[in-house]
């Protein structure tokens, strides 16, 4: 028998590592997902067998006022987290890495929320904003705020609860990302920008913000999918209420596919949501290639 090459031994050495890895994504990650894509044009229970219905769930959306509910929910809460996210975090990173006292402390206390966990967050925010006793509306009714809202019960502030929510959350884990980025940032190009007289604005706009760009790019695009594909927040503090007030995709996916038993049109939305969320990462993309080249 012909002995193997030594080159052939340390690839299939290699492959010997990430073979139980690869197995594991293709039967639990790639497996469902392409599954998932089959079961788009078909109708399914879990019971009965499968039958072929073409188009027909993705026509159904149409007059599914519930997911053009949640398809807007999803998209004001992408475009309110995403902006408001990236700024609190680098505006922290900004602070945290300028010589002040106990900064090290500071970021301690900024990253936690992000390690904790997110039951006992939403537990804590659902305390903190509750409508009767929540330390918000403590605070509001001594400064004499009349009729405090009710934030997670109330239609006009839901959203605004979970936004808040999860800036809070995630600003630590972007913060400690803009810090790595800043402390990449040469000191000589601000030096050379003091001595022709630059001022703060004047050295964050013409050399900080260009830096950052790469950093900002990749936080954008986290922040965008993990807006797209938001879930455990909204069960945890408002469970898609009130109303369809904060009703999401992948909320609405999981109450068509395991409280009405609708498989098939439930993965036919998931094939929009990964439609849609490939359309603005590829618009992202193709944005910031013409900005890197202007």
């Amino acid at each position: 028998m012909k002995q193997l090459s030594k080159k052939t031994k340390r690839n299939l050495v290699a492959y010997s590592f990430i073979a139980p890895n690869f197995i594991g994504f293709s039967i639990f990650t790639l497996g469902p997902v392409l599954f998932a894509f089959v079961l788009a044009f078909h109708s399914w229970d879990g019971n009965n067998p499968i039958e072929f219905v073409g188009f027909a769930n993705f026509i159904k959306m149409g007059s599914d006022t519930r997911f053009w509910a949640a398809l807007k929910n999803t998209i004001v809460y992408t475009a309110s987290v995403v902006p408001f996210t990236m700024i609190t975090a680098l505006g922290l990173a900004m602070l945290l890495n300028s010589k002040i006292k106990g900064r090290e402390i500071f970021r301690t206390v900024a990253f936690f929320p992000y390690v904790a966990s997110l039951v006992a967050c939403a537990a804590v925010w659902n305390i903190i904003f509750s409508p009767g006793a929540g330390l918000i509306n403590i605070i509001l009714n001594s400064f004499g705020v009349q009729n405090l809202p009710k934030w997670a019960a109330d239609r006009r502030w839901a959203m605004f609860t979970i936004v808040t929510f999860s800036i809070w959350k995630d600003m630590g884990y972007y913060m400690v990302i803009y810090l790595a980025g800043l402390q990449g940032i040469s000191g000589e190009l601000y030096e050379a920008a003091s001595l022709d007289g630059a001022g703060g604005m004047q050295k964050f706009r013409y050399i900080t913000w260009p830096q950052l760009k790469p950093t900002t790019f990749f936080i954008i695009i986290m922040l965008t999918i993990n807006g797209f594909k938001i879930y455990d927040r909204v069960l945890l503090i408002t469970e898609g209420g009130p109303g369809t007030e904060t009703l999401v995709l992948v909320y609405h996916i999981y109450d068509i596919a395991f409280g009405n038993s609708q498989f098939g049109y439930a993965s036919a939305i998931a094939v929009v949501l990964f439609a849609l969320v490939l359309f603005v990462t590829l618009v992202q993309f193709k944005g910031e290639k013409n900005y890197a080249g202007s």
